[in-house]
């Protein structure tokens, strides 16, 4: 495998629209859902799909007893996975004493694929995900396209989110950048060659993206085929066209609210959350606190200490 190949995840993780923190700790009981499914499903947006995950446990199954703090759900970005995320959630499952489970959320990583890809389908996912597998209210984490997801599921189901933090999104319609669907397409177009290596689906993507820690981030969806060519384990052509849908927010405040607590956390170099967005953010959540962090909208790869001191202290905050 080429050097240039070599991922330097430490500061992949979080491009595009996916999260990850870059701690280097050890494994505190990190265990992986089975699927018995042996084929990719495609199944209908009006039923939930059961979501594959990782599940991350506190070092001591006696910390459980004495912990106060839910157990969190932690949602990736567009084009991201479950992988993403395993830093912050052990991080979060030693320091919180708790239980973390990162998702896949459907079209994406090892979860079935669906014919749509909107927020509500997102939701219910999810609360699909709560209502079955942890059978209790959780704290819902999420970054980018899984913040707004976060956000769906606050709204729709209160009963089950005892708290929610969105990272770098607000909950408006706003355009994507305009990189993503360049990398969809691109994406699409390897798939279609027929390629059979990986170095020579990366040196295909030179062409639509110079920055080498982007295109190793693409690639860590890149999977084989059964005919031993190069595939990707995202729906590729549901989200191409589900792209205008990842960009809106489709609830109304006045409708809509959620009074529990929520943070939002953004990065002073983004434009995802723009101070604009500050009162709709208060409509839909009256309970809001907004933390900021000199970042762009990658925030918890570019300041991991600051991301987890200001959630773990909204956490262990004692909420009215």
């Amino acid at each position: 495998m080429p050097l240039l190949y070599q991922a330097s995840m430490h500061r992949v993780c979080n491009l595009l629209l996916s999260s990850r923190c870059t701690l280097n700790l050890p494994t505190f009981g990190c265990t992986r859902a089975l699927s018995t499914r042996h084929l990719r499903q495609t199944v209908s947006s009006e039923q939930p799909i059961n979501l594959e995950y990782l599940q991350f446990d506190p070092p001591s199954p006696d910390s459980l007893k004495n912990s106060n703090i839910a157990p969190i759900v932690v949602l990736h970005g567009l084009l991201g996975s479950k992988q993403n995320n395993r830093s912050v959630c052990r991080r979060f499952a030693k320091e919180l004493e708790t239980t973390v489970y990162a998702l896949d959320l459907r079209n994406h990583g090892d979860s079935p694929h669906a014919r749509t890809h909107d927020y509500k389908g997102l939701a219910l996912d999810v609360e699909h995900f709560i209502d079955t597998t942890i059978k209790q209210p959780s704290v819902i984490l999420g970054h980018s396209m899984g913040a707004k997801t976060a956000m769906a599921v606050a709204l729709r189901r209160p009963d089950i989110v005892e708290s929610m933090i969105a990272v770098d999104n607000a909950p408006i319609d706003a355009a994507l950048g305009s990189d993503i669907p360049k990398y969809v397409q691109a994406l699409r177009n390897i798939e279609r060659m027929g390629l059979r290596s990986i170095k020579d689906a990366f040196e295909v993507l030179g062409k639509y993206e110079k920055n080498i820690e982007i295109r190793n981030f693409l690639l860590t969806n890149a999977k084989f085929k059964s005919d031993g060519t190069v595939g990707f384990r995202v729906a590729l052509d549901i989200l191409a066209k589900a792209l205008d849908h990842i960009a809106e927010f489709p609830f109304n405040s006045r409708d809509d609210r959620f009074i529990g607590p929520a943070l939002f956390i953004r990065g002073t170099r983004s434009h995802y959350v723009p101070d604009e967005a500050i009162p709709t953010i208060g409509r839909f959540f009256p309970k809001f606190v907004l933390k900021d962090i000199d970042a762009g909208h990658w925030v918890i790869s570019e300041k991991p200490a600051e991301f987890v001191k200001d959630v773990e202290e909204f956490l262990l905050t004692p909420q009215e």
